[in-house]
C-alpha cells in the first residue's frame, strides 16, 4: 500500500496521514483545488469480522472527514470483486467489471453508494488483461480499483492495467480531470 506521487507536486503536498498499516491519506493543494487521495488495503477473507469492520469504519471516518468542496480520490486494494453486472448498484457500476460480485465486492459497492462515489473501473469497457488486477498460475481476479465522486469528474477511457515488478500484482491508474 503507499501513494506514489510525481516529483513536480511534491510542494504541493500539505499533509500525509498513515493512519494504520491499511489506511493512508495524502492531501495536496494545487492552484485552487485541494486534492484528497486515499490509499486502502482492505483485509483479505480469512481475517477476523472485527479486522474487517474497523477497515471500513476507519475508511468512512476518513472520507467524512474530507470537505466536500475538496476532491476525492480512493485507489486500492479492496481484496473484493464487484462482479460484471451492475444489477442494484447502477449509479456507482456501470456494468465493466470482471468476474462474479463476492461479500466484499458487495461491501465495497455499499461504500461507493453510501458516498456518492463511482468505481471508475467498472466505467468502460475494457479487454480481460486490462480489467485483471491480479493474477497467478491459479487464478485471475479483479480486486484493485479507483473510486472517484462522479459528480466531480470527467472519466478518461484511459483508465489502464499495467503489470509490476510484483509477479502477480498490476498497477491500477487513470486519468481524472476537474468539471470546473
Amino acid at each position: 500500500m503507499g501513494i506514489l506521487v510525481d516529483m513536480d507536486l511534491r510542494e504541493s503536498m500539505v499533509e500525509v496521514r498513515r493512519v494504520n498499516d491499511r489506511l493512508i491519506f495524502i492531501k495536496l493543494v494545487i492552484g485552487e483545488c485541494t486534492l484528497n487521495v486515499v490509499s486502502p488495503y482492505a483485509p483479505q477473507a480469512g481475517l477476523d469480522e472485527e479486522v474487517k469492520r474497523r477497515f471500513w469504519e476507519c475508511l468512512d471516518e476518513m472520507v467524512r472527514s474530507i470537505p466536500p468542496t475538496e476532491r476525492l480520490f480512493i485507489g486500492g486494494d479492496f481484496n473484493g470483486h464487484i462482479g460484471v453486472v451492475a444489477g442494484s448498484y447502477g449509479e456507482v457500476h456501470d456494468g465493466f467489471g470482471f468476474g462474479d460480485r463476492n461479500g466484499r465486492g458487495t461491501s465495497l459497492l455499499d461504500f461507493a453508494k453510501a458516498f456518492e462515489l463511482v468505481i471508475a473501473n467498472s466505467t468502460f469497457p475494457k479487454r480481460e488483461e486490462h480489467l485483471v488486477t491480479f493474477q497467478s498460475s491459479v487464478a485471475k481476479t479483479q480486486i484493485d480499483y479507483l473510486l472517484l465522486k462522479r459528480s466531480r469528474y470527467r472519466l478518461s477511457a484511459a483508465l489502464s492495467v499495467r503489470q509490476t515488478s510484483y509477479r502477480d500484482f498490476k498497477m491500477v491508474r487513470t486519468r481524472a480531470t476537474g468539471d470546473e
